[in-house]
């Protein structure tokens, strides 16, 4: 399993709530042991207790993203390196099912599991992740999602930086959004061409020789 993996449990994590919506779904145990995907036997070792603590480890991780989309490199690696300390990871040299043609090992880094909760474990993979996605791609590759008011959190892997949402639907919500505000710009811009159209015609009475009424 590569690294660059274990940057989507950052992700996963930081996307439970919508601070701007008031939406959180990170409320209960069961919660917490869906973010750990296909690694059911590190779930299973959460609590009630890993909710509070997942919140928490939640908060740094978006300050994280939310740095690097404000552009503040530095600060955007010193709330990660805090993580890193904060939640050791324990790299090891695995080869399980991963078998090439002849049947060898396709040996390969994973991070273990952490022994001591859940949220100690989760917190160090996804803090790992987001760290060699960083220095892998750089700090600008963190990003939030532009649709307000979504601002989810979202990795960019495109080939020219280009990303700017976290999903197909933020990107086409945000593009109808930016039409139809082109198009109310436009409806309310007066006719410049019809004025100037206007102001050129003379008034009823402009070139016009009044009648003569003195009898003259």
């Amino acid at each position: 399993m590569e690294l660059a993996y274990y940057s989507d449990y950052a992700v996963r994590l930081v996307n439970t709530e919508e601070p701007a919506r008031g939406k959180d779904t990170l409320t209960s145990v069961e919660a917490v042991r869906e973010l750990f995907g296909a690694n059911q036997s590190a779930g299973r070792r959460a609590t009630d207790a890993d909710v509070t603590r997942f919140r928490s480890v939640r908060a740094r991780l978006r300050a994280v993203f939310e740095a690097a989309d404000a552009g503040d490199e530095t600060l955007a690696v010193d709330l990660l390196n805090s993580l890193l300390l904060e939640f050791p990871v324990s790299p090891q040299i695995s080869g399980h099912d991963h078998r090439d043609d002849d049947g060898r090992p396709l040996w390969h880094m994973h991070l273990a599991d952490h022994p001591s909760n859940a949220t100690a474990g989760y917190a160090a993979i996804a803090a790992m992740g987001l760290a060699f996605h960083l220095t892998e791609y750089g700090v600008d590759r963190l990003g939030l999602c532009e649709a307000a008011p979504c601002r989810n959190a979202y990795l960019d892997t495109s080939t020219n930086r280009s990303r700017r949402y976290c999903s197909d639907r933020c990107a086409t919500r945000a593009n109808v959004a930016a039409y139809r505000a082109r198009k109310r710009l436009e409806a309310a811009r007066p006719d410049s061409t019809g004025l100037a159209a206007d102001s050129t015609q003379p008034s009823s009475t402009q070139g016009e020789r009044r009648p003569d009424l003195s009898g003259r």
